[in-house]
């Protein structure tokens, strides 16, 4: 790792071990690697049943009826609930727009909606039972593109729209649309000496993350139930919850489980209301664990899209104008649509300085796969397609790829299409130089005296080439991404800080509701309170909503906004300890009145290092506690009509390299390295933020070359609901990540950090159609690339 730039400033505690700036180990990192880490789908309780879930197996039909009677006489069923058995009127859920029903009442709209739940003493009881459910179904027409969304006779996904989004959209089977228009597109392209354009497709992905959805709800005897459960935002699952339940939110007490994985898959809810239903109905813990298929139908997947691009540029290499219009299937239910469309309309122009632009992104509702977040959302869509075009602008105007990028790079100070001034850091010209001179892999690593190694070879280990025919090709792409909730939404943060004497040792305790899913929060935590409190010794509370809301494990954010929230706490409770220690021993050392005070190694520090007491004597007896809210600037909505606004926070970018080589006969591709570059602001735990850049990396990698949900054209039924058909990289398609991280501070964030999970996420996956495209000549607009798109079998 190659690290420059001005790193955060520290001003506290950087002494102590185990602070800001080192690699420290994640305390979960072990049991997960033998593991012996506990997943919320090992908990268990005594007296425990088992919840299921019935689901349509068709994508848009009308309920006829529903006959439970079969189930419900089944030995070891303890109950079977439908729609009309929910407790409340409140009967629909959804993160912005709340037009998810609990279970399908009237209709079902996408394969796979949940229909029924089961309560039975054994999970294999519970799926019989469910079985038995005689469900009664009249087709419909499905709805599965813009053609058959929009058309004058569509039949409507959701008859009765009232969200405050149907005013300005064209057509009710619209969730969205935002358009961006800065400046005059139409004229400036008749400055253009070159125009290029592309219609691009983007595959439907999967966060295929480690553990499926699971969770215990446990009815409690003050008539509210307990639930732990694997979340990515515990207050906005209560927020959810509660009214459905029929119950004030301080009676539904939500604790986090342990997580595998997330990658904006849990930002949804999933089982968390059936399982609080069964258990509070039948009055015993009811714990509900989704297999892999159930779990394909249990998330929202990233958004398939289509893209439309037109780019112009002069004679010397300088972009005139863009025009784009981006179309996401958003399928059944909104869940984040929404902001899936501003964050693609806003960034749909990329990296790059342009003036005069003219942007379209809506959202579709159809009755294919309910869309929502996943890492980088509405972000990776658009890159995929700007750096394509980026590519073929270059090669019209007979110029390096990289060199016309940084020709045309933004940089601190660039106004953005939105209008919005970018006023922190933007070193997109200088991570494209730092990926393109880092050394290239040698070439034919699979040649060697003993024989090929069939494993460095396009098709691996089924050992279909020996290196006829293969060609290496490379390829670069760089991306944008905004850090945090954007468009007006509060986006903050609670922590609570508690700082006491245990054993004779000054201990702080953190406590936030952030949902570790694997990013490394609670490590991060923890550096920070050593570095503000100067204590060694950290506990991390458990995440509950019994302290205030940490917002979402998503979009980059929890490390900005809960570990601002962390920091800020820590210095309210230096601050009261500093002054316990004048009230107790400031008589002894007028350094306590004159100095300024540091808590460094378990002590209270001058600032000049003379030491004035241990901190175990000044809390001897004592608790200091804060709980602190902590909110990064404000932002604003877009304008439904021009898009402009200071819309984002923070933006983060990435560039990448890939080097490929492809066998062109049989259409097989090798990833041999995916070099990348990333400014991080201020690498708080430099080891997690080079697993963060390879982890997004490889995500890009696997809709580049292989992912991909396949949902039937014509009846919307998922085709492909397993690891078995949907395939992810293993360590044997993960190529080598080489990671050159920057470090050009942030003023307005702590520590000058800046959000880094999901940047590399975008870069990578062009980075490597490009690379591709360099190795056949072939054009290849979509996602994943498949053989047959390069043996001429197939389109792409």
């Amino acid at each position: 790792m190659g690290t420059t730039g001005i790193p955060g400033k520290v001003t506290q505690g950087s002494q102590t071990k185990g602070g800001i700036g080192e690699s420290t180990l994640r305390p979960d990192g072990t049991l997960k690697v033998t593991g012996e880490f506990a997943y919320s789908s090992d908990m268990w309780h005594e007296d425990m049943l088992w919840g299921h879930i019935l689901r349509s197996t068709t994508a848009h039909a009308e309920i006829v009826s529903i006959d439970t009677a079969e189930a419900l006489a089944t030995p070891g069923v303890y109950a079977v609930l439908t729609y009309d058995d929910l407790p409340t009127a409140v009967k629909n859920y959804g993160l912005e727009i709340k037009d998810t029903p609990v279970l399908a009442h009237g209709k079902v709209r996408h394969h796979g909606e949940p229909v029924a739940c089961i309560a039975a003493d054994h999970p294999e009881t519970a799926r019989r039972a469910a079985a038995k459910i005689k469900v009664e179904y009249r087709e419909l027409p499905v709805i599965t593109d813009e053609a058959s969304a929009t058309a004058p006779d569509a039949i409507l996904v959701h008859e009765n729209r009232d969200d405050h989004h149907i005013g300005h959209v064209p057509h009710p089977n619209i969730v969205h649309r935002q358009p961006i228009i800065r400046g005059n597109a139409e004229e400036a392209a008749k400055k253009a000496d070159f125009i290029v354009s592309g219609e691009y497709t983007f595959g439907m992905q999967d966060q295929a993350f480690l553990g499926p959805e699971s969770g215990l709800a446990v009815p409690a005897e003050d008539g509210g139930v307990d639930l732990y459960v694997a979340t990515q935002w515990l207050h906005s699952d209560l927020g959810q919850i509660a009214p459905v339940l029929g119950l004030p939110e301080d009676k539904v007490r939500m604790t986090l489980s342990g997580v595998g994985g997330a990658f904006g898959g849990r930002e949804d809810l999933s089982m968390q209301i059936h399982a609080c239903l069964l258990a509070l109905r039948t009055g015993k813990p009811v714990k509900i664990v989704y297999n892999r298929f159930e779990s394909f139908f249990g998330h929202v997947h990233r958004h398939p899209a289509k893209l439309y691009y037109e780019h112009g540029a002069t004679r010397d290499g300088k972009l005139t104008h863009m025009k784009c219009r981006i179309v996401l299937d958003g399928g059944a239910y909104a869940s984040a649509s929404p902001a899936v469309v501003g964050n693609a309309s806003s960034l749909a122009v990329g990296p790059y300085v342009l003036d005069d632009v003219d942007i379209e992104a809506i959202a579709l509702y159809s009755n294919n796969p309910p869309c929502g977040a996943m890492r980088g959302f509405g972000a990776v869509q658009a890159c995929f397609a700007y750096e394509a075009q980026m590519d073929k602008l270059a090669d019209k105007l007979g110029m390096d790829r990289v060199e016309f990028r940084q020709l045309n790079a933004m940089e601190q100070g660039t106004i953005m299409p939105t209008g919005q001034p970018v006023d922190s850091p933007a070193p997109v010209a200088e991570i494209l130089r730092r990926v393109k001179a880092m050394p290239l892999p040698p070439e034919r690593q699979w040649e060697s005296s003993e024989g090929a190694d069939v494993r460095q070879l396009p098709g691996g280990l089924s050992n279909t080439s020996h290196g006829e025919g293969v060609v290496r090709g490379i390829g670069y792409a760089v991306g944008i991404k905004n850090v945090g909730f954007s468009e007006g939404f509060d986006d903050y943060s609670t922590a609570r800080v508690r700082m006491e004497v245990v054993g004779g040792e000054p201990v702080a305790t953190v406590h936030t509701a952030m949902a570790e899913v694997g990013q490394g929060g609670v490590t991060v935590h923890a550096q920070i309170a050593r570095t503000e409190l100067g204590v060694t010794q950290v506990t991390i509370h458990p995440a509950n909503t019994q302290v205030g809301s940490a917002g979402s494990t998503s979009a980059s954010r929890q490390t900005y906004v809960t570990g601002g929230a962390v920091k800020n706490a820590c210095e309210l409770v230096r601050e009261k300890v500093l002054e316990l220690g004048r009230r107790k021993m400031g008589t002894y050392h007028p350094a306590w009145a004159t100095a300024e005070l540091l808590l460094e190694g378990g002590k209270v520090v001058t600032d000049g290092g003379e030491v004035l007491a241990d901190l175990a004597e000044v809390l001897e007896g004592e608790a200091v506690e804060v709980e602190e809210e902590w909110r990064h600037r404000p932002t604003e909505a877009f304008d439904l009509h021009t898009g402009q606004g200071n819309g984002h926070v923070q933006y983060s970018f990435a560039a990448h390299r890939a080097v490929v080589e492809v066998d062109t006969e049989l259409g097989l591709v090798k990833v041999v390295e995916l070099a990348c570059a990333q400014d991080v602001g201020k690498a708080l735990n430099p080891l997690s933020v080079i697993g963060q850049i390879q982890g997004g990396t490889t995500q890009g990698l696997g809709v580049a070359v292989m992912e991909e949900i396949i949902v039937d054209p014509k009846t919307a039924k998922v085709r492909n609901p397993s690891f078995t058909d949907y395939l992810i990289p293993t360590i044997l398609d993960t190529p080598t990540i080489p990671v050159d991280v920057l470090e050009l501070a942030d003023d307005h964030a702590p520590y000058g950090l800046r959000g880094i999970g999901e940047a590399p996420t975008l870069s990578s996956t062009p980075a490597v159609l490009a690379a591709i495209r360099n190795a056949t000549g072939l054009e290849l607009d979509r996602t994943p690339v498949r053989p047959e798109h390069l043996t001429g079998t197939g389109s792409a």
